[in-house]
């Protein structure tokens, strides 16, 4: 069984991920059921520039689309909801699609770098309202900015501490060394896999036991095969995870990184479970 709590859809500046590119993906690699978010809300480009308004779409446009999509596949796909946290926050519009669809939303997405919005930010004290109110962990792209540092994400986790949070990347571009170290700090904060290290993953599991690191990817980001070889061809690191790491960890601390711990967390629920 495997579970991915960081895939993606949706079309932004430099990238194209269909939503069937990703079930095409699954049913490849093997993977039971991925929590996706929606680029198309991201407020600002790779080089940090603000995206014009008129590329842009309402964050509740963007939640319409994503949970028609979802509904139809909610036996493989659940939601996570991106926010536009620089300039846009839950409004009446949102808090009641959350509430129809909560069966198929399972968290929010916070995106620091392209929102440039730090998740200690205050105003973002609407967005923690909402996780709390229908009890939704939230998850967070860490790394490659200010805003964005796991520093930043555990000062929110630490002020809020009946949501849990999850640290997407452990820091992107780093050697995820003050990620490690923030993660057994709190017992409401998390680590993910999205391009982390083997290495970085064995050693969160030996510090603070396997109920702290979660299964994430980024797919389909390089394509329907992400999870198989980068743009360049080079192997994924996620081939060590499928493959190798198995033999690195016991069963039951494999499981929890692969589902078991996305089950707990997200509460995701298969027939298959």
């Amino acid at each position: 069984m495997i579970i991915d709590t960081h895939a993606h859809i949706g079309k932004m500046i430099g990238f194209n991920m269909p939503g069937e590119c990703l079930l095409k993906s699954m049913d490849k690699y093997g993977i039971d059921f991925s929590l996706f978010s929606d680029i198309e809300a991201a407020e600002y480009a790779h080089n940090g520039m603000k995206i014009p308004r008129f590329l842009q779409k309402k964050q509740n446009k963007v939640l319409k689309n994503d949970l028609e999509f979802v509904r139809q596949h909610s036996d493989r796909l659940g939601l996570l909801v991106w926010l536009k946290t620089a300039g846009e926050l839950p409004d009446c519009e949102m808090l009641s699609l959350i509430e129809q669809n909560r069966d198929v939303i399972y968290g929010v997405k916070l995106h620091p770098f392209h929102s440039r919005t730090s998740p200690d930010d205050p105003k973002l004290e609407p967005v923690y309202d909402m996780c709390r109110r229908f009890s939704l962990p939230v998850v967070s792209h860490t790394g490659g900015c200010a805003e964005a540092m796991s520093d930043r994400l555990y000062n929110a986790a630490k002020a809020h501490p009946d949501i849990s949070f999850v640290m997407v990347h452990m820091d992107l571009g780093t050697d995820n060394s003050r990620a490690l170290d923030l993660l057994g700090e709190l017992p409401n904060l998390y680590g993910d896999t999205t391009w982390v290290p083997v290495s970085t993953t064995l050693e969160a599991v030996r510090r603070y036991g396997s109920k702290k690191m979660l299964f994430g990817t980024d797919n389909t980001i390089d394509g329907i095969d992400t999870l198989l070889h980068n743009k360049t061809g080079d192997r994924s690191l996620y081939q060590e995870y499928f493959n190798e790491l198995k033999h690195k960890l016991s069963r039951e601390e494999y499981d929890d990184l692969m589902y078991k711990n996305a089950v707990r967390l997200f509460g995701v629920d298969l027939p298959a479970l």
